[in-house]
């Protein structure tokens, strides 16, 4: 098997899109290191099933996620940013040369920035993703602000549920944590914070079985693990802090993750965004596990971005390769 595009070893690969890979292909663009963002079939990460965005810096009256998701991608393709539509379905990152292959075509990169973001877990209801952006989240700090003065309710009973919640509270008039047991893994400090806040009550041994209305969320439906019992609560906002999960398993391997699969970086001190492997990086919401907003991940885009372009500086010219890299 031969390289795709013949002999030609690019500068530079971005492995997924939204916010961070799309910031780094407009720097590195912009840079004229020619990138090849290969943005997957579902481009342009979470901000693609957000409804209105008003938290992103230059949009005073909001704008809509897949619009600014498009804003970004056309500004990279000015710079040059070449796109590819399609799924990434092995690498391997360990040499001089890293190697992308979609199917059976391979492309080569002397660097290979990663951002393929982490997907919120979901509770896997007949409604929820019909429903996601119109009363259903997974992003309190996203989309809080919508809910002022509504009723809601969070799932989950970690420190992620209960740091959710209270922060919930700042908007909405109640907020009901439902937890499937009795007892939680939040912290007792969290806890306490969320039992000692009057909007806050607490449904447990509960679990939400369907979420309802046409288009916007109205109700869901709740069953009582213990007694088995059905009921119905009025909702205008549900939200899912139930962890998120990195989209890591194709590095599987080769790149070092913590305990929870999220990348480790700033492994060189002279480069925030590096990995355990030389030439690759990695931003965004695949390795930020605690702030996973936009912004965030563009900047750690930036940062990706020009710590590539650094360590490709550090690099002898790279001469045309008379023979196919083996595959």
């Amino acid at each position: 098997m031969t390289s795709n595009n013949g002999n030609e070893i690019r500068k530079v690969i971005i492995v997924g899109s939204g916010p961070a890979g799309l910031t780094a292909a407009i720097y590195t663009g912009r840079g004229r290191l020619d990138p090849l963002v290969i943005e997957g079939y579902q481009a342009g990460g979470q901000l693609m099933t957000t409804t209105e965005v008003e938290n992103f810096p230059g949009f005073k009256d909001g704008i809509m996620g897949p619009e600014l998701m498009m804003e970004f991608r056309a500004q990279a393709e000015r710079f040059g940013a070449e796109f590819i539509t399609k799924n990434v379905t092995k690498v391997d990152l360990t040499g001089d040369i890293k190697k992308v292959w979609i199917g059976d075509d391979l492309y080569l990169a002397r660097s290979v920035i990663i951002s393929t973001g982490a997907s919120a877990n979901l509770l896997g209801l007949e409604n929820e993703s019909r429903l996601m952006g119109r009363g259903v989240s997974s992003c309190a700090t996203c989309d809080g602000f919508f809910f002022r003065d509504k009723t809601i309710a969070v799932v989950g009973g970690g420190d992620s549920a209960m740091e959710e919640a209270t922060f919930l509270t700042r908007f909405a008039s109640k907020v009901y944590i439902i937890h499937r047991r009795e007892g939680f893994r939040a912290s007792k400090i969290m806890l306490e914070k969320a039992e000692n806040n009057p909007k806050i009550e607490f449904l447990t041994n509960t679990i939400v079985t369907d979420a309802l209305g046409e288009d916007a969320l109205t109700a869901v439906k709740l069953q009582n693990t213990q007694t088995g019992a059905e009921s119905e609560l009025p909702l205008d906002g549900l939200f899912i802090a139930i962890g998120h999960t990195p989209n890591t398993q194709l590095f599987a391997n080769q790149i070092e993750v913590d305990e929870k699969g999220y990348i480790l970086t700033s492994q060189d001190k002279s480069h925030v965004t590096a990995t355990n492997i030389p030439g690759v990086f990695a931003c965004g919401d695949v390795q930020d596990k605690r702030y996973r907003q936009a912004i965030t991940a563009a900047g750690s885009g930036c940062s990706a971005a020009l710590d590539a372009e650094h360590y490709l500086e550090s690099l002898p010219e790279l001469e045309e390769v008379s023979e196919p890299v083996a595959a």
